[in-house]
């Protein structure tokens, strides 16, 4: 399985996720603004991974000797709808803040320390989610999964993929259907190539092939990512996720999202206070640099949309499975 990221002596070394599947590259960012840099421009994307590589950045401007304030101010700029980004930078601030009167190399490495710690956590956490949804999967159906929830979009094995990983490993004859999800692309470019790299089944198919393929009655469950989850179950995810959710409800296919507690963001109501995230329009409007557009058209590429939780079959976190309603499973699950 790949490794998404990694603290070394080096620096932080990441794999290059705007090159797949065509090239395998990793960079190594030296600094917290090329951290940041890699955030924003999608070098590392994925909510767990972009919580865990702005916690790495934060260690790396410590050891810079930067201003701290002005290191989380600009990771927390880097992309506004993935909570696990704050998540992760919030918990950096807490522990600085236990740590002071330290000296100096003992704040540098007690805060690398714990950035590798959230590396970590993170994997475990997947690994109990895919403990917990494999047995949400059907056997002897497909799957159908939109954008990238794998080891790509998180420290390793993944949220949505590690359930389908999960399922696979306990012995489950299962298939998978990728959706492109375009503008990006994440899930021919990664899900497709992930699920290859562990040899499960996978066709890759269109974003508007869902609906035929949900009503066609091959499909057994939909598993899904997030970026953000409301206190209400309302669902932030890449765009597109809430077409699929529609589709799957009118063809009474279980619509479950894996997700862990980082993304949980019990503070606000529902869904209509995620901010979403609009991107550059020449996503929509190239395919790797190739204009499949006219030029001058006004272009419209928000990045996230919200899928409402009565659309949402169940919600898999590390501690288990949170169902309907969703106000008290939530609450229940954050604090267990």
């Amino acid at each position: 399985m790949v490794e998404t990221i990694q603290w070394t002596a080096d620096g932080v070394i990441m794999i290059d996720q705007t090159r797949l599947p065509r090239e395998q590259v990793f960079v190594t960012c030296t600094t917290y603004q090329e951290v940041a840099e890699a955030i924003h421009s999608m070098v590392i994307r994925g909510a767990p991974a972009i919580g865990v590589a702005a916690a790495m950045g934060v260690a790396l401007g410590v050891a810079q000797g930067a201003d701290f304030d002005l290191v989380c101010s600009t990771l927390a700029a880097t992309r506004p709808t993935a909570v696990n980004l704050f998540w992760a930078i919030e918990r950096m601030v807490r522990l600085k803040n236990e740590l002071n009167g330290v000296t100096r190399d003992e704040l540098i490495h007690r805060m690398a320390e714990e950035a590798q710690q959230i590396r970590l956590d993170d994997i475990a956490r997947c690994q109990a989610i895919g403990r917990h949804g494999a047995e949400l999967v059907p056997d002897g159906k497909t799957v159908l999964t939109h954008c990238n929830a794998g080891a790509l979009a998180t420290a390793g094995y993944g949220t949505a993929l590690g359930v389908i990983r999960a399922a696979v490993a306990s012995g489950k004859k299962i298939d998978v259907f990728a959706d492109e999800t375009r503008p990006f692309l994440q899930g021919a470019r990664l899900t497709a190539w992930e699920l290859q790299q562990d040899n499960i089944p996978t066709t890759l198919i269109t974003d508007n092939m869902a609906g035929h393929f949900l009503h066609s009655g091959r499909i057994g469950c939909v598993v899904v990512g997030a970026d953000r989850i409301a206190a209400n179950g309302d669902v932030a995810n890449k765009i597109g996720t809430y077409s699929v959710a529609v589709l799957a409800k009118e063809n009474n296919v279980p619509f479950y999202v894996a997700a862990p507690l980082s993304t949980f963001d019990l503070s606000i109501p529902s869904g209509d206070h995620i901010p979403i995230e609009e991107r550059n329009g020449a996503e929509v409007t190239h395919v790797f640099g190739v204009p499949v557009a006219p030029e001058n058209i006004a272009v419209a590429n928000p990045a996230f949309d919200v899928t409402p939780n009565r659309y949402i079959t169940a919600i898999i976190c590390e501690r288990g499975i949170a169902r309907p309603p969703y106000e008290e499973s939530l609450r229940a699950m954050a604090k267990c």
